[in-house]
């Protein structure tokens, strides 16, 4: 877990925290009041995103971002970011497709759940078909731009998680096409 996740300060009360058991059996150390207990969890954040394909030329194309912020500027990657309260996996992956790629979409099936616990991070991937093969970038790209499997810049992509995502996707697409639903494990 990031230790800067924690919260020094209690959010019922004002108080300091401390990293220490609950009294309420708990096993794992948990942000705790120093004076009215309450515990503060500290859970995974999502990251939401689409793999956008564009199905009018000869072969599938994706939909790739070229980050304009940090992590990984300048790097390559699916239009995906935080989910946000109030909206679902999908809503958000749907809105940041819109956000950072201003992509015309149908949205499909859940692709891919990767748990990232390294970074406290789940990231789920939904298939979407592009309408439209003209894009918009929004200020976190710096580009966006078509790719059929071959042309990906697979050594600049930004994250392992869309490595795997594309390499889940196109490998699915060429033995058999299902709605299968793969989850990973990045530690």
């Amino acid at each position: 877990m990031q230790a800067d996740r924690y919260s020094k300060f209690c959010r019922a009360c004002g108080s300091p925290t401390a990293q220490r058991l609950p009294d309420d059996g708990d096993t794992k150390l948990r942000t705790v009041c120093t004076q009215c207990a309450t515990v503060h969890y500290i859970n995974p954040l999502n990251v939401v995103g689409t793999i956008p394909i564009w199905l009018g030329g000869i072969e599938p194309q994706v939909l790739l971002c070229k980050r304009n912020i940090e992590p990984r500027k300048g790097k390559w990657t699916l239009p995906a970011g935080f989910m946000e309260m109030n909206e679902s996996a999908a809503e958000g992956a749907a809105r940041e497709t819109v956000e950072e790629a201003g992509a015309q979409f149908t949205m499909g099936s859940l692709f891919t759940l990767i748990s990232v616990t390294h970074v406290g991070q789940v990231h789920f991937f939904y298939r979407a078909t592009l309408t439209s093969n003209q894009f918009d970038p929004g200020i976190e790209s710096q580009e966006v731009k078509l790719f059929t499997e071959r042309e990906i810049p697979w050594d600049e992509l930004a994250f392992r998680t869309v490595k795997d995502t594309l390499a889940l996707y196109f490998k699915t697409i060429h033995e058999a096409p299902t709605h299968d639903l793969h989850e990973l494990v990045i530690r």
